[in-house]
């Protein structure tokens, strides 16, 4: 009897053992199954960097491994007025990252817009000169960078200077500076960390006139020998744009320039077009209508379903290319805090992001973990 019980025991662990090491399996989170891969990042806004609430805190911290600060690095926040600084939420951020063991980005150091006023302007309101505007963009981005130095990994640098067809965006850095201010910033930067990577961030970086001008900024700056370590592909989706064979084809373009590729601010908009040239721009905006904010309260199955399929579809060629992509971030955590709630429309209902508004993990999530194990198993049988 006591044999028998004992084997009883044997089998009854072994089975716990089995169901434990089945459930563990089941159970990947994201950044534990993409950790072969790439890192897996979310933006952070200053509710969730002083962790008010504590279910998406676990969602961030489980999930994720790579964090961004949606709005609190911009310079409109850090230096509302020449010469004063403000670290707070910033210093919180690089915090919460750093006692999380996550890969930190700096966003952003040099942007048209969220930039404040005093930046580009004199006492009488003029418009300041090359040479001052050049100090003044050193020394913003010299007192950021050395304060994170070490603990910062990465900086968006430049963050959408070039428009759609190609040309450069007409901003007050261009005005004032020319195209000089984009190898200017990264030097800067480059010097007041020279471990930290750098980046060059835009949205709609699959069009071809803007891809091509962005091959053209990575040759011009490498010919000058001024460090540049990814393009940041912000990755603004939507239902029926970009393709897939478009986003591809940017990222062969990037990776061919001798650069690494980064998906910065992932987020797929589920809601129909107000007008057909959407891009990130967020001055952008147009007036509310109830035609363009059809679901107000849930996503119709077959939308549900089609949205999931679309963005398992991104994340397959994300997986498919993770040599060359080193990073991809969702622009938020949930559909409840997502921007887009807003964007291009205030007051829309949207649903762009892998967690919804009760804090649970949409069917892609799933997905994705699945296509990990799925990918490795090609990799295996190469081998």
């Amino acid at each position: 009897m006591r044999k028998l019980t004992i084997l009883v025991l044997c089998v009854s662990l072994l089975g716990c053992a089995q169901t434990q090491k089945t459930d563990k399996v089941k159970g990947l989170t994201l950044k534990e199954a993409l950790k072969d891969k790439f890192l897996i990042g979310t933006a952070l806004n200053v509710g969730q960097i002083l962790e008010k609430d504590s279910v998406t805190d676990k969602i961030i911290k489980q999930q994720f491994d790579a964090v961004v600060a949606e709005n609190c690095m911009k310079s409109m926040y850090l230096q509302p007025k020449e010469g004063e600084f403000y670290f707070d939420d910033a210093d919180k951020f690089v915090e919460y990252g750093t006692q999380n063991n996550m890969y930190i980005t700096g966003h952003t150091l040099i942007w048209h817009s969220q930039a404040p006023d005093w930046f580009f302007t004199d006492a009488n309101g003029k418009d300041v000169s090359r040479e001052v505007l050049t100090e003044r963009m050193k020394n913003h981005i010299n007192t950021i960078v050395s304060r994170y130095k070490g603990r910062i990994k990465g900086w968006d640098v430049v963050n959408e200077a070039i428009l759609d067809d190609g040309s450069w965006r007409d901003s007050k850095f261009y005005k004032i500076i020319g195209e000089d201010f984009i190898p200017l910033a990264f030097q800067f930067a480059h010097e007041a960390d020279p471990n930290a990577e750098l980046y060059y961030n835009d949205y709609n970086e699959w069009h071809e006139g803007k891809r091509n001008t962005i091959v053209k900024m990575i040759e011009n700056l490498k010919s000058k020998g001024i460090r540049i370590d990814a393009i940041g592909m912000q990755g603004h989706l939507g239902m029926t744009y970009p393709s897939i064979e478009e986003y591809k084809a940017a990222i062969d373009a990037y990776a061919s320039a001798g650069v690494k590729v980064m998906i910065t601010e992932l987020d797929l908009s589920a809601l129909p077009l107000p007008h057909p040239n959407v891009g990130a721009n967020i001055a952008d905006t147009v007036a509310y209508r109830k035609e363009i904010n059809p679901y107000t309260t849930a996503l119709p199955d077959s939308i549900s379903i089609a949205w999931n399929k679309r963005m398992g579809d991104f994340f397959k060629l994300f997986i498919d290319n993770s040599e060359n992509i080193k990073r991809v971030t969702l622009w938020g955590v949930t559909d409840a805090t997502s921007w887009k709630n807003n964007f291009p429309v205030a007051g829309r209902t949207d649903y762009p992001l892998l967690f919804d508004r009760g804090n649970k993990a949409k069917p892609v999530v799933k997905e994705i973990i699945e296509m990990t194990k799925t990918d490795s198993s090609k990799k295996n049988v190469k081998q």
